[in-house]
């Protein structure tokens, strides 16, 4: 592309500025390079047009491995034992729907959370499948690399402007493959919180740092971690920074400098009797024949929900490694399967009580499922024909199952889902336009997501 077209390219971007939203994202005025363009210009067109602000929220429970379906949310009781396993089947408090019988906390509550169990796609590999679960895209030659944005990206471009003082995408406690922002740029990566809840201690947060090199030093503890966020604040002050910075250019800085961006990473504040209910179980090592071990993730999920209790947009949580090859019933027996029992029901019962449930969409899922036949090591391969997942809040009515798989949770049997109808879901949900382009680095057009529609029997 000239020079000449470029610049008149820009021109016409920025004649954008005063049109509607929807013509704004689509212009791609949020994720175009080279124009100009930056925060301070977004937020002050959006409150030109005096645009009112959205609140939902998006918690991406992400079970990286890939959790076996059939031994959690589409048992097959009638199977022959070298299909339905070791585990047995119980009843949840909504008629009709059945759960594995190491599921009796949330099949308690079943009546506030739906299943589907119809997705699928085609790549067995961890990475490969982890792309295409969070940007909607096949992979791209390295697998551990995004050529695409992920979700969160994409929630970060479109929305960070409508809570500056938060980051809009955070993950806990750092990014796995399929998470980065690929050609959106570094500005759309998630927020990491890099130290992680599930150790023992107080939580810290070490990662706050501005572009221009103000940052705060790593926290040892609670008093550290509110003591950096003062003396940030004070320093920056006195230094003048500020009153070189129009309104709107401050609304972007106090994002790592205000109570709100202290109070929602402020674990340690919660009440003993919270992080109680989420757990506070030892991490688990089932022994070397094993490397599946299940840290306690379960603080990680209490951290979303304070995150997004504050107004960040999208949190991914990983909760980490349900690659169940040798030993996997032991390993869901001993530690995968009680700690997500116990931290998935109470995060769901949390967000209801607190009234956040409606407007916060929780979505537990990995990049595939497991084998239909146990294999020789009384564990489960990669899957990706057939899997499952669980959907809460977000508008979502409770107690529906999406879709269902064959006998021998082989193959999608109705209603086939994809992993492009769950971003669509999350997408409308958030407010993201899908039919925006975005420049990718070879300065060709690429739609936010290539197929998918919002999966609406979750809905009605």
């Amino acid at each position: 592309m000239s020079k000449s077209r470029s610049v008149a390219g820009c021109s016409q971007f920025r004649r954008k500025l005063g049109s509607s939203r929807r013509e704004f994202l689509k212009a791609g005025v949020l994720g175009l390079g080279g124009c100009g363009l930056n925060l301070t210009d977004v937020l002050r067109a959006e409150a030109a047009r005096g645009e009112l602000k959205t609140e939902n929220s998006v918690i991406i429970l992400w079970m990286r491995g890939g959790p076996a379906h059939q031994d959690m949310w589409d048992p097959k009781p009638q199977a022959p034992v070298e299909y339905r396993g070791e585990f047995g089947t119980m009843s949840t408090n909504v008629p009709g729907i059945q759960l594995s019988d190491m599921l009796p906390h949330c099949a308690a509550i079943q009546d506030k959370w739906s299943i589907l169990r119809s997705l699928h796609h085609h790549d067995a590999g961890h990475s490969a499948a982890d792309q295409i679960c969070f940007t909607g895209y096949d992979r791209g030659t390295n697998p551990d690399e995004n050529i695409h944005p992920s979700c969160g990206s994409i929630v970060a471009k479109q929305l960070q402007h409508l809570t500056p003082e938060l980051p809009a995408y955070v993950m806990i406690p750092r990014q796995v493959p399929g998470t980065d922002s690929a050609y959106l740029g570094v500005a759309c990566r998630p927020f990491e919180t890099l130290n992680d809840p599930a150790n023992e201690g107080p939580f810290s947060v070490p990662n706050f740092a501005l572009a221009d090199g103000i940052s705060l030093d790593r926290f040892g503890n609670r008093r550290d971690l509110l003591t950096g966020f003062d003396q940030l604040k004070r320093n920056v002050d006195q230094s003048g920074m500020m009153d070189g910075m129009d309104n709107f250019q401050q609304m972007a800085w106090r994002m790592l400098s205000t109570d709100r961006a202290r109070a929602a990473f402020d674990l340690d504040a919660e009440p003993q009797a919270i992080r109680e209910r989420y757990g506070f179980m030892p991490r688990f090592d089932p022994g070397a024949s094993n490397r599946c071990g299940a840290p306690a993730w379960s603080q990680r999920m209490l951290l979303a929900r304070r995150l997004v209790e504050a107004g960040v947009r999208l949190v991914t949580v990983d909760l980490r490694w349900w690659d169940t090859h040798v030993l996997g019933f032991d390993s869901l027996r001993r530690g995968f399967l009680p700690r997500f029992d116990q931290a998935y029901s109470a995060l769901i019962e949390d967000l209801d009580q607190r009234g956040l449930l409606e407007k916060t969409l929780v979505v537990a899922w990995g990049e595939f499922g497991r084998t239909p036949r146990v294999n020789k090591d009384a564990g489960r391969d990669h899957y990706p024909n057939v899997f499952g997942a669980a959907i809460a809040g977000g508008g979502v009515q409770g107690g529906r199952v999406v879709g269902s798989s064959d006998s021998k949770a082989a193959f999608p049997l109705e209603n086939p889902k994809t992993p492009q109808d769950v971003l669509a879901t999350i997408y409308r949900h958030v407010g993201v336009d899908t039919e925006t382009h975005y420049l990718n680095r070879a300065g060709r057009p690429i739609k936010v997501l290539p197929s998918g529609r919002p999966i609406d029997e979750l809905f009605s």
